[in-house]
């Protein structure tokens, strides 16, 4: 069903997106082996102009100042079976860093790269004694001359192993203030950033997810992002986008898994009938069903009020909690409907219950969330 958020134009952009991914499905075997997609996912994606939507036409994007396509982008990736993050990370999450605080010439200088794939993006911000406490950040920044001298190191970066352009978030080290933090572009090759281990996770195992290190790593000071001591400032900001783009992408997963369970249970034979007789299956669709209208009315709500630049940092933790934990329940009641066969990885349903799992965790737990809300409430 047409969703009233969504034009024709969108539509179209649906239609030849859904395409794409279909050609797609049959490599992601070989991404899960190798921890990540190929660049020719990349090279692909930015020829069709999916990784530049709302880049400027002048540096070779689509300059369409819209959000909706990227949530397209991620329904039907869900609705293909892609586990595609990456992807969002690139498009959702850094691309708005470089579209609001790039100069002009950094603008001409990478986000050209960004539109065509030529440059994979990452946001390096966590590290292992800091996570959603960005005023916790060790890694610093000390400048010197016309460069800065980065220190530090980071965990659990989605598309660090394969990124050629990395923001990353530093404290001053001249600053008393541990708030004081700036962004600072590091390039793939500049002496003393290493990437170490590809981390090992038990889901979303077709996207990379790597430890960086930065040992006296000279940036230029034409690489700082923005003003300097303002990136808490530049973080905070975009978060409330990140969170909608997570919520979308958990809302698209349930409504995925809804499809293929109802597809399953009608076709699949128990005790001579078939499963979508059974009481208790209906039952359990009908609730998840149920849920599912209630979290696509949040999700596109957030959404037009992303469209409208009128999304908060509480309705965003609201969103993203609501549609995050119901991608859980529904998995988990889809995945029993299956039965033993949910739990075989050849079943698409066991790889979607896993890669769930993560969404209540990354840009701000289930339990962060709660404590944002909270505090709209005035409990302190």
């Amino acid at each position: 069903m047409k969703r009233s958020i969504y034009s024709d134009e969108h539509e179209a952009f649906r239609d030849s997106v859904r395409r794409f991914y279909a050609e797609l499905l049959p490599e992601q075997d070989d991404w899960i082996a190798a921890g990540a997609p190929p660049r020719s996912f990349w090279a692909s994606a930015g020829k069709l102009g999916l990784l530049g939507i709302q880049i400027p036409e002048e540096f070779g994007g689509g300059g369409v100042d819209s959000f909706l396509f990227n949530a397209v982008l991620t329904e039907e990736a869900q609705h293909a079976g892609l586990a595609l993050g990456g992807l969002r990370v690139h498009t959702d999450i850094c691309m708005p860093y470089y579209l609001h605080h790039a100069s002009d010439e950094q603008k001409a200088r990478w986000l050209p790269q960004l539109a065509t794939g030529e440059a994979v993006a990452a946001l390096a911000m966590t590290e292992p004694g800091a996570g959603s406490d960005v005023r916790s950040i060790t890694t610093t920044a000390r400048r010197d001359g016309d460069q800065y001298i980065l220190n530090g190191a980071k965990t659990f970066i989605s598309n660090g192993a394969n990124a050629d352009l990395l923001i990353v978030a530093a404290r001053q080290a001249e600053s008393a203030d541990r708030g004081a933090l700036s962004l600072l572009v590091v390039e793939r090759g500049m002496p003393g950033f290493e990437t170490g281990r590809q981390l090992k996770k038990i889901g979303l195992k077709g996207q990379d997810l790597a430890e960086l290190s930065f040992a006296d790593v000279r940036v230029p000071v034409a690489n700082l992002l923005g003003e300097e001591g303002q990136g808490f400032a530049y973080l905070t900001s975009n978060l409330a986008q990140e969170r909608l783009s997570i919520a979308v992408n958990s809302q698209a997963a349930a409504v995925a898994a809804l499809n293929r369970t109802i597809e399953y249970v009608s076709n699949r034979k128990v005790f001579g009938s078939k499963l979508s007789s059974f009481q208790n299956t209906k039952f359990e669709l009908a609730a998840c069903a149920t849920e599912i209208e209630a979290g696509q009315a949040l999700v596109d709500q957030a959404l037009m009020a992303n469209e409208r630049g009128e999304l908060d940092p509480v309705d965003a933790a609201k969103v993203k909690l609501f549609a995050t934990e119901l991608q859980g329940r529904v998995l988990d009641r889809c995945l029993q409907l299956f039965g033993g066969y949910g739990f075989m990885e050849e079943y698409p349903i066991s790889r979607a219950y896993v890669d769930a799992r993560a969404a209540r965790l990354y840009a701000g737990s289930s339990e962060i969330m709660k404590i944002i809300i909270a505090k709209s409430l005035g409990l302190r």
